[in-house]
């Protein structure tokens, strides 16, 4: 991967995958159901649209990327009855924060629907639901989604920080799965999912990112941990300061490397590749996650690409 052309073709061969397997992430009868799997059904159409907002607001209407994703969005809320099945969902669980996630998700993609907006505003000033307790991380991923819903503004963001793993700058070495994924989503949260600037991130905790992404980066990609890996990658490109291009282009050749002829990925292990065909489950959210990631690189490298020529001596101004 010598230049953003590579890292595109990730995302593209991926979301090709996700578009030929929509029909996986609609919503089944047990959608409302007290007993449905929430993560069988809410939870991919939500990682759906969280990944096609970013890569539609990072990619040009004429662009077949932003094309396929604008077109997986138009599904996915349709799915959703165009918003109404979060109004029956706020009736039936007025307390559950799972359908504001899913809809902020939709909302940052203008896709809004007014009425459950007012309703979950209502639930959102009672004692019981800003007393909830929640895990750190999942607590500023709830006020993200109601800053993105107009339901609450952005200055409870900073303290609900305070208490992630990643805001601790712990030791390097304490790193793991679970707190992989804590950290990707403190910053995923911080950046609203890459459509706000790389300055949402802490001076502080960028400065200890740039130190210990590249290392972690690599310990996961060795261990064969695709998805986790991809989430990484994810944060490289939401950062201030990308790392160097040599370790982005060795992690990319890896997930390139791992990447089905189809498009998929696999979550983890020796890769797709070897499988009779990627099942779905096993597949869809790291294919997800290489298309968000592989999207965010592709526009720094080429907003990078581009600082560089309008500086470049002798080089065009902006009006040139």
């Amino acid at each position: 991967m010598r230049d953003a052309r590579g890292t595109r073709q990730v995302a593209e061969d991926a979301l090709a995958w996700v578009s030929a397997h929509r029909a996986q992430f609609a919503l089944g009868e047990d959608a409302l159901a007290a007993d449905g799997q929430v993560n069988r059904s809410w939870k991919p159409l939500g990682e759906l649209a969280q990944v096609c907002a970013t890569v539609t607001r990072h990619t040009a209407p004429p662009d077949p990327l932003h094309a396929c994703a604008a077109d997986l969005m138009t599904f996915a809320w349709q799915e959703t009855g165009r918003g109404e099945l979060f109004m029956r969902l706020q009736r039936l669980e007025p307390f559950a924060t799972y359908p504001l996630e899913v809809y902020a998700a939709m909302a940052a993609a203008g896709l809004r629907h007014p009425g459950y907006e007012a309703a979950t505003a209502m639930v959102a000033r009672t004692r019981s639901w800003q007393l909830t307790e929640q895990e750190p991380t999942r607590r500023l991923g709830v006020l993200n989604a109601e800053v993105r819903s107009g339901v609450r503004e952005p200055e409870a963001m900073p303290q609900a920080l305070q208490r992630t793993w990643l805001a601790g700058l712990p030791e390097p070495w304490t790193f793991e799965q679970s707190s992989g994924y804590s950290l990707t989503h403190v910053v995923f949260h911080l950046t609203d999912w890459g459509r706000a600037g790389t300055e949402n991130v802490p001076p502080d905790l960028a400065d200890y990112l740039a130190d210990w992404l590249p290392p972690w980066l690599d310990t996961c990609l060795d261990a064969g941990m695709w998805d986790l890996g991809c989430e990484l990658l994810a944060v490289a490109a939401s950062l201030p300061v990308l790392p160097e291009p040599t370790v982005l282009q060795e992690a990319w050749t890896r997930v390139a490397g791992v990447q089905h002829p189809s498009g998929a990925i696999p979550e983890s292990g020796t890769g797709a590749h070897h499988d009779s065909g990627p099942d779905f489950l096993s597949h869809y959210h790291p294919t997800l996650m290489a298309a968000f990631a592989a999207t965010l690189t592709t526009r720094r490298l080429g907003d990078e690409a581009r600082a560089v020529t309008h500086h470049r001596p002798g080089g065009q101004g902006v009006l040139g």
